[in-house]
């Protein structure tokens, strides 16, 4: 039995783990997660039964809710071919980032969101090749930004990074640009024909 302890963390991270967790396994096994919230609880029961597993789930006595996902030989293999083959996707993967906050409504969830997206891009098994960030999503690329930490991981595994000149004139933030280069909407334009796979959060 692998055990996971995903108590505290915040979305993505407790499905991040417990993927990582499942696709380890070489043969028939158990993945035992531990949550401290009904989102992460249904996310993980999700990811779970989307492996074909037999999944279940409980109280703890400290109120946090324990998971067990039972993973057969067969589907262990098929989940590591599965990350073996990056899901058969070809060409590139470029990340197109236009703003600092995720989705509409709120923009202190969406800022919340945006954290979350970037950080789950330096879990994926083959990071993007490039992110490229315009109008508003030049912030996440500049002094100050959460996603710094993040963003220079990605880089330093050698993911291209690139912020739009205009865009940082614009918001007075060239000078504060703390990772990755300055580049032109033609560039942008041009890695965007080229990918194979565009991600937009």
């Amino acid at each position: 039995m692998i055990q996971v302890d995903a108590r505290g963390d915040q979305c993505p991270i407790p499905v991040i783990k417990t993927k990582k967790a499942v696709e380890s396994l070489t043969g028939a096994d158990t993945v035992e997660v531990l949550v401290d919230n009904e989102t992460a609880l249904q996310n993980v029961t999700k990811l779970g039964s989307s492996y074909g597993a037999k999944v279940a789930s409980s109280k703890t006595d400290d109120g946090a809710f324990r998971i067990t996902i039972e993973v057969s030989a067969e589907a262990a293999g098929k989940t590591a071919c599965a990350a073996a083959d990056g899901e058969g996707v070809h060409g590139d993967t470029v990340a197109v980032i236009s703003s600092d906050c995720m989705g509409s409504g709120s923009d202190e969830l969406g800022r919340i969101l945006i954290k979350g997206f970037i950080f789950a891009l330096t879990q994926l098994p083959e990071p993007p090749k490039t992110i490229l960030f315009y109008n508003g999503g030049v912030r996440l690329s500049t002094e100050g930004s959460d996603s710094l930490e993040d963003l220079k991981k990605m880089e330093a595994a050698g993911t291209v990074i690139m912020s739009c000149g205009t865009c940082l004139d614009y918001y007075k933030l060239k000078e504060k640009l703390a990772v990755g280069s300055v580049t032109n909407m033609y560039v942008i334009t041009e890695t965007m024909a080229k990918a194979g796979r565009i991600l937009r959060p």
